[in-house]
């Protein structure tokens, strides 16, 4: 009889673990029982493939990296594939603490692979491309924001080193810079650092305009102009809160409950059990920051413009510090957010909930 030389992985789970980087990625291959292969390769899904179908023919491939810089598109390009792809929370792969103390990028995709053949791996929520698009939007938006703050700041840090004092600069209006502009100064190079630090803050402002244009010009477009309608209907949020909780919760039904929404916001406390003791520790440090920061702020609005909030404020604030009486109010908040987008009803002031 012939013996055959054909590799037939007919129906076997074959697992990769992929730490990705700009220039090559690090692959760790391995069955259910066992660790095969760690090696690089050019950062080329399609070259992953065609190692696997050469080495493992037929086989069922599973594949996990790590949310970072690189985003979505791998997962996306894998999954057009055929490859069975995931991303996975940093936060949620299992490390050991020898891990921690030697870590390199064969250790990172042997502990992503054995994690997912265990079963460990929960991959996070991956948006379409139109969703992933005006999330950048919103994003490029707030990171304008963050650098006029900065040109501001840099302005007020030069004032303050000259000795200058000038009124209302915390208004930065157009008479404050013009007053900055036609500012005597003791010598040239002086005068050269002053407009050269008021032309970036004008820049910044500029850019600032531009990103609030298309950021109003998204909101009224007809796959979004309704939900942001339906989120504005309730006390204390703008038309760019309201796209921050549109753009960055997504579809609001991959939430459960109202407790798994506060726990992607950060909106739970940290917990430490242990026999018959319980300790109940600040909020999470697992948040979407800009999510929970947006919330916390528009609640501070929503207490003085709700009567129901304004009430449930009052009575938090006799039992507890304002700071945390306002987190449950946030909480309170997002319930109102998560009931208009799955009801698609308008929020009815003053009702407690």
């Amino acid at each position: 009889m012939e013996q055959s030389k054909k590799l037939d992985f007919d129906g076997q789970p074959i697992f990769c673990g992929i730490d990705v980087h700009k220039k090559s990625w690090k692959v760790t291959v391995r069955t259910d029982q066992m660790e095969l292969k760690t090696f690089s390769q050019p950062p080329s899904a399609r070259a992953l493939l065609s190692y696997l179908r050469h080495h493992y023919p037929a086989a069922s491939y599973r594949v996990v990296y790590e949310a970072g810089f690189c985003g979505f598109h791998i997962q996306r390009e894998l999954q057009g594939l055929g490859v069975d792809c995931i991303i996975a929370n940093p936060a949620d792969v299992p490390t050991m603490d020898k891990e921690k103390q030697q870590k390199s990028d064969a250790v990172d995709s042997r502990k992503l692979s054995k994690s997912l053949s265990a079963g460990m791996l929960e991959g996070i929520h991956v948006p379409t491309v139109q969703e992933q698009d005006d999330r950048c939007v919103l994003r490029n938006y707030h990171q304008f924001v963050r650098d006029q703050t900065r040109c501001k700041n840099r302005l007020k840090g030069w004032l303050y080193f000259q000795g200058v004092e000038v009124e209302d600069k915390s208004y930065w209006s157009k008479n404050f810079i013009k007053r900055l502009r036609e500012m005597p100064l003791p010598t040239a190079a002086a005068r050269t650092s002053l407009d050269l630090l008021l032309q970036a803050l004008e820049s910044a402002k500029a850019q600032v305009l531009r990103a609030t244009r298309a950021l109003r010009a998204l909101s009224r477009e007809e796959r979004h102009r309704e939900q942001v309608e339906l989120i504005r209907s309730i006390p204390g949020i703008g038309q760019v809160h309201a796209m921050l909780f549109l753009l960055e919760i997504g579809e609001i039904r991959r939430f459960g409950s109202l407790d798994r929404l506060c726990a992607y916001v950060g909106l739970v406390p940290s917990t430490r059990s242990s026999g018959e003791q319980e300790r109940v520790g600040r909020l999470t440090h697992r948040t979407n920051s800009r999510l929970k920061s947006a919330l916390i702020e528009a609640s501070w609005t929503a207490v003085r413009m709700d009567p129901a909030l304004t009430l449930a404020f009052s009575q938090y604030a006799r039992k507890m510090q304002k700071s945390k009486a306002i987190i449950k109010i946030a909480r309170k908040l997002l319930n109102r957010i998560r009931y208009v987008l799955v009801n698609r009803r308008r929020y009815e002031s003053g009702v407690v909930a």
